[in-house]
């Protein structure tokens, strides 16, 4: 089974929601990519439609934007 993929900046919002994906969705069931950490992950992301974060993209390429931490924008700058 194709993994979810959780995108965050690490912000109190974001660590939060990935916190909640985690008892939700259980850790195999979700890659956990954090922007502080790991900056070229942000064009994949953005190709596959991600606006702000925290989001995740679904094995089916479904964007589902959680609460809102901070926009794209912000995440490159």
């Amino acid at each position: 089974m194709k993994k979810s993929i959780f995108y965050h900046a690490g912000c109190p919002v974001c660590l939060s929601a990935e916190h909640d994906i985690i008892d939700l969705v259980g850790a195999q069931n979700v890659e956990i990519v954090h922007f502080g950490e790991d900056k070229s992950r942000i064009a994949e992301a953005e190709k596959a439609g991600v606006k702000s974060v925290p989001a995740m993209v679904t094995p089916n390429g479904n964007v589902l934007h959680i609460n809102f931490g901070a926009s794209m924008a912000d995440v490159k700058a």
